[in-house]
């Protein structure tokens, strides 16, 4: 008895800890909160699998409690030994049959789905946008080449229209995860690019992530996409076209981390122009929301991760120590002057059915 109630105890303490975990998350990191046409079909087809799946469960509970009540030992029958049977031919067909029909009621829709969510159809058309994703250990570059405009970790898209996304990776294998718009694809090195697209409903900041094991910071591998109205995409390519690198900050302390930036930095990083460096492009960022994709955008964060960054994402390839923390408070002066654009700034971070 003792052993039954332990096991009861311990069924019961991970029911509730499921049940409580179950409500953990974010929505605008929710596949369960679609915000686009990905994730909504995406959706529907985990619905179809888990009414599949309790259906399944509810038709065998009953058999086993039939099954358990009907032929239980009865007083007097200990030692009587039923009618053994074999060969059924109707069970057997039953039970082959039925998983078959419910296999093929979920393969359909996946199927029909899987080849929705590779239409490229409408890709090369001249109004169709295309941003070209780069994985890299362990951020993101967005290069968007027919408007001329390269950003990092921030992805900024139009409601209500298909953008295509070209993937590949600078390293290794990495997988760009958008959970409440779209699906999951690989970033892969070499010339093997994958193709998805987005389509958000409503405007709104979504979080993203790595979802492919790419080093030990793969977990702080994040980055954002901001949908916007169509108007105010407009108007933050326009300030994204605009944007003037040597332009002069106001301030003398972001005068002098200008030039310390240009010395140091510019070998590896770029502010505007349409191609990727070595390390992130820092465009606008000091409109960002994190740091890193992890940290809060606070100078002295910043300055920290200047001067050593290893200890913040262990792994990635930005070296330490280049320049000392006065120099570093200079460059970190900088670069949070530089907001080239102020759209989407006014856009929810976090998106709730009202």
């Amino acid at each position: 008895m003792r052993g039954w109630m332990g096991k009861f105890r311990t069924l019961a303490l991970f029911g509730a800890l499921t049940l409580i975990l179950s409500g953990c998350g974010v929505d605008n990191l929710s596949a369960l909160k679609p915000k686009g046409y990905g994730a909504e079909l995406l959706l529907d087809l985990m619905m179809i699998s888990i009414a599949i799946m309790i259906f399944v469960f509810v038709i065998v509970m009953a058999i086993y409690a039939f099954v358990l009540i009907r032929y239980r030992q009865k007083k007097g029958q200990e030692n009587v030994i039923p009618k053994q049977t074999e060969g059924n031919k109707a069970l057997e067909v039953i039970w082959t049959v039925i998983p078959i029909i419910l296999l093929l009621v979920l393969a359909v829709p996946t199927v029909q789905a899987t080849f929705d969510l590779a239409d490229q159809s409408s890709q090369e058309d001249e109004s169709a946008m295309t941003i070209e994703v780069t994985g890299n250990q362990y951020w993101w570059h967005f290069n968007y080449p027919k408007e001329e405009i390269a950003i990092s970790q921030e992805m900024y898209i139009p409601t209500g229209e298909r953008v295509y996304l070209n993937l590949k990776s600078s390293d290794v294998i990495h997988s760009f995860w958008l959970p409440s718009i779209a699906g999951k694809m690989d970033t892969n090195p070499g010339e093997n690019m994958n193709t998805m697209y987005l389509e958000a409903y409503e405007e709104g900041v979504y979080w993203g992530h790595c979802a492919e094991l790419c080093g030990p910071s793969h977990s702080l591998m994040d980055f954002r996409v901001v949908a916007v109205s169509p108007d105010k995409f407009e108007q933050w390519k326009e300030d994204m076209q605009n944007v003037d690198p040597e332009a002069t900050p106001e301030t003398t302390s972001a005068q002098e981390g200008q030039e310390l930036f240009n010395n140091n930095c510019m070998s590896c990083h770029a502010i505007g122009g349409s191609s990727a460096g070595v390390g992130p492009n820092l465009t606008n960022f000091g409109n960002r929301e994190k740091l890193a994709g992890i940290m809060e955008p606070s100078k002295e964060n910043l300055v920290n991760w200047i001067v050593n960054p290893n200890e913040y994402k262990p792994g990635n390839n930005m070296p330490a120590n280049i320049v000392g923390e006065e120099e570093a408070s200079k460059i970190a002066d900088y670069l949070l002057q530089l907001k080239h654009s102020d759209v989407g700034d006014d856009v929810p971070t976090r998106n709730t059915d009202e």
